[in-house]
């Protein structure tokens, strides 16, 4: 079964060729209109944009009949307005460049996240003469909209899969012929048959995943816990595998125990973690 729910999602998160050269063509349409509309915002609504040309995987190039003069200011709107409706464009550059000989006239990034963004020269006018717009894509996961809702179906057919699956086969459980007790953790004692942590004498509750969680880092204080170990240890031997519910995990763990100074989780960078304790 879960073999099946892996395939599905896997068929799910890259669609069928057809799918993505229907998101393609539209992306075209969409890089026409950008051009269209600058036309009429230099005042130009007569002269032609020229077909669109591919000039790699993952750039374009809008070209014009006829010079034209432009405001930063308007291109910068009109591409973030259009390129909005694109599923694929996370993140994209722009370059204006000049057809005598492909200088760079102006240019700037554009990305979903807006602290990515890059964007300079606001309010300078640009000359009239004849450019071209070249917009390039960062390459990103293909997954169209169907696919999600796919994917949010598939996840809940997992959750339903694995309810059944543990009529069957009980959910591997903290061990009890392991050191399993009760952990000194600073001034935090961590009680992991009861799955609690008690700080200051206040009582604070975790959930069963929590525990596996703590149970690992304190099993191996100031020490470096690489992450494919805790993925491994905590849900892949259940045969579930899983990506940020980690780093939520982890989160919340720190919530937790932030009471204490002297006692943190912290980010071995490319390694995994470290429950650090002073």
């Amino acid at each position: 079964m879960t073999f099946i729910l892996f395939s599905a999602i896997i068929y799910a998160a890259f669609p069928a060729q057809d799918s993505d050269g229907f998101d393609f063509a539209r992306r075209e349409i969409l890089l026409r209109k950008i051009g269209h509309e600058l036309l009429l915002q230099s005042g130009d609504s007569t002269s032609r944009v020229l077909p669109v040309k591919k000039i790699s995987e993952n750039e374009y190039q809008i070209r014009f009949e006829n010079d034209f003069s432009f405001q930063p200011d308007s291109l910068v709107n009109i591409t973030s307005a259009l390129l909005v409706k694109d599923p694929l464009a996370s993140y994209f550059i722009v370059k204006v460049l000049n057809c005598s000989n492909s200088s760079v006239a102006y240019g700037y990034v554009i990305s979903k996240n807006e602290k990515d963004d890059i964007v300079a020269c606001i309010g300078r006018r640009q000359p009239k003469a004849c450019y071209m717009i070249n917009i390039k894509f960062k390459p990103t996961e293909i997954i169209t909209a169907d696919s999600k809702y796919l994917l949010g179906s598939l996840s809940i057919l997992a959750f339903v899969g694995l309810i059944f699956i543990k009529s069957f086969k009980s959910r591997k459980e903290i061990p009890d012929n392991q050191n399993t007790g009760t952990y000194s953790l600073g001034s935090v004692l961590f009680d992991a048959n009861s799955r609690k942590l008690i700080i200051n004498g206040n009582t604070i509750d975790l959930t069963a995943t929590e525990t596996r969680v703590l149970l690992v880092f304190a099993s191996s204080p100031n020490k470096t816990v690489e992450r494919n170990r805790l993925q491994k240890e905590i849900w892949e031997d259940d045969g579930v595998i899983v990506g940020r519910s980690l780093d939520m995990f982890i989160s919340k763990l720190r919530k937790k125990l932030e009471s204490d100074p002297n006692i943190n989780i912290v980010v071995v960078r490319s390694k995994g973690y470290k429950l650090e304790i002073n």
